[in-house]
């Protein structure tokens, strides 16, 4: 059904709701980079969580996963869920260290580990090269997404309402910090989870239930559609499935999937109050993406095969689903949903690329705080700049978008550019001979091998298998050839971390209190919760109800389990 005047003005309601939480964010005060950049660092675990996953609930995601599930059926999803051992990995090993680190942006923390003009090359090269190639990037593939749900329910000329977009967002953003940005999400994500549920709920109606869906995908799709298991998927090669479980969680960076936490999620771990609220947050990010959001989406794809067999691009079925199925009213709530999901995306973009661009490039190499008469002056100055900072990186989001056509395509062009990369990033906390050499040649290596599996041919997998391997090789050498940080460096960082690891000659009479096998067990536990709600609920959906209960029960021991020891 086409946009009604009701439809219009369900929008225009959530365009009013957003300025005000931009204009409260301005009345409270963004006075330092400290309020802009990492909400005061006083913010509690629930909205640090519910943060982290409406950021990474992006107008594009489910019609990436429309796709997905259209080519490879349910188990295709393992392209992306295999993230979340990541992502526990972070919860209960890295996340109290990032909070100890005590810093603005995961870029300045380099500094903090590496010492000298290595270390100060690779601050300012790293915060110019995610703040624009891979951040930019990043806001092209999401603003495809949302352009096409814009062509397709709307009709109206999509690159121009995507230029009003970006102006709002980007003045609002400007305006509120990272405080407003963190309120909104909050908001932002009820009304985008109300509104898939919605639009699954009166899908699944159309077909005349799960029932017959089920019966329909069987005429539909000439191999179990339904199954879980990627290594029996005739639609993905096996060498594929052992690529996203045996490799992708921990070798490349992914933006919301950084292996050992790091962009923006190492910022809102930087906002909570203490490390608890730290690790609590992130916890309930984890569950929350990857056990609550995924099904409304997968049940939508399901029936948009059913419903539009065969689509050229199959990423359409989504916002034709939207068409084909909801009454007025609901359509203007979908967009709702679809605008909060993009708004919150790119709001977090941008303040993340822009604290990047003034906290670890202006403010470190052009105009440093000693030039200023006082610090007051300093902070007001800086937070100027990254008005002025973010206002010019959504200009560059909107002409990036022009040069993709394919969401799915943007999440596998990130991974490829990145492979080898997670590798250093997560034993740089943990054994001392790590420098700044390692990660400078694991990223020029990177680059390096993914240009060179390129102009080869290769396809992903074997895009990652070679590009991780030889960056890998690459960071490895050039850190043994390289001399290891100061004493003095090593000493400082383990002083205000105290992580675990092989630091024996550097802790200076400071030990750490963490202890590896208790976080092993609660990151196994995690992990299987998360695993028992995602299959449990497909169990209740299309398959026995009981045992579907009986996996959600098991999750939620798991979860109590693991919270009570945090």
């Amino acid at each position: 059904m086409p946009f009604e005047t009701a439809d219009y003005l369900v929008v225009a309601g959530y365009i009013l709701l957003m300025i005000a939480v931009a204009w409260a964010a301005k009345v409270r005060g963004q006075e330092s980079l400290d309020d802009f950049f990492a909400g005061g660092k006083n913010l509690p675990w629930w909205l640090v969580g519910v943060s982290m996953v409406a950021t990474t609930f992006a107008a594009d995601t489910p019609l990436a996963i429309t796709g997905i599930v259209a080519k490879q059926g349910i188990a295709g999803n393992w392209f992306w869920w295999n993230w979340m051992i990541s992502g526990i990995v972070t919860v209960f090993i890295y996340a109290k260290l990032w909070k100890r680190a005590d810093v603005i942006t995961d870029v300045e923390f380099i500094e903090l580990r590496y010492g000298g003009k290595p270390a100060s090359f690779l601050r300012g090269f790293r915060a110019l090269y995610f703040a624009f190639p891979f951040n930019c990037i990043i806001m092209g593939w999401v603003t495809v997404g949302m352009a096409k749900i814009l062509t397709v329910v709307t009709g109206a000329d999509q690159w121009v309402a995507i230029l009003v977009l970006y102006g709002l967002i980007g003045i609002y953003i400007a305006i509120s910090g990272l405080w407003g940005v963190m309120v909104t999400d909050f908001v932002q994500f009820i009304l985008a989870m109300a509104g898939t549920i919605a639009l699954a709920y009166f899908s699944v109606d159309h077909v005349g239930g799960l029932s017959e869906l089920k019966s329909q995908l069987g005429e539909v799709a000439n191999y179990d559609i339904l199954s879980f298991n990627p290594f029996t998927n005739p639609e993905i090669a096996l060498t594929t499935a052992f690529i996203w479980l045996g490799m992708n969680w921990w070798a490349a960076w992914y933006p919301g999937a950084e292996p050992g936490g790091g962009g923006y999620i190492a910022q809102r771990m930087f906002s909570a109050k203490d490390e608890k609220n730290a690790v609590g947050g992130t916890l309930l990010f984890n569950i929350l993406m990857y056990a609550v959001r995924p099904w409304p989406w997968i049940l939508v794809g399901l029936v948009a095969l059913v419903v539009f067999p065969g689509l050229e691009d199959p990423e359409t079925g989504y916002p034709l689903m939207m068409l084909e199925v909801l009454p007025v009213g609901w359509m203007g709530l979908l967009m709702v949903a679809f605008l909060s999901a993009f708004v919150s995306t790119i709001s977090t973009q941008l303040n993340w690329g822009t604290s990047y661009v003034v906290n670890d490039f202006y403010k470190r190499f052009i105009k440093n705080e000693e030039e200023f008469e006082n610090k007051e002056k300093a902070q007001k100055h800086y937070v100027f700049i990254s008005r002025v900072a973010t206002l010019l990186m959504a200009a560059l989001g909107v002409g990036v978008s022009y040069f993709f056509d394919s969401v799915s395509g943007g999440w596998e062009f990130i991974l490829s550019l990145s492979a080898g990369i997670g590798g250093v990033l997560l034993l740089r906390w943990f054994w001392w001979r790590i420098n700044a050499w390692s990660e400078i040649s694991a990223m020029v290596a990177a680059f390096i091998g993914a240009v060179f599996s390129s102009q080869m041919g290769y396809d992903f997998s074997g895009s990652m298998i070679f590009t991780t391997t030889f960056s890998t090789i690459i960071w490895l050498a050039a850190t043994f050839v390289t001399k290891p940080e100061s004493e003095e460096t090593l000493k400082k960082f383990y002083a205000k971390v105290t992580p675990m690891g092989s630091w024996s000659g550097y802790r200076g009479g400071n030990y750490t209190t963490d202890r590896l096998l208790p976080q092993l067990v609660n990151i196994g536990m995690s992990l299987g919760a998360i695993f028992f709600f995602l299959y449990g609920l497909g169990q209740i959906f299309f398959f026995n109800a009981g045992t579907g209960i009986g996996f959600l029960l098991g999750g939620c021991i798991f979860v109590w389990a693991v919270v009570r020891k945090i």
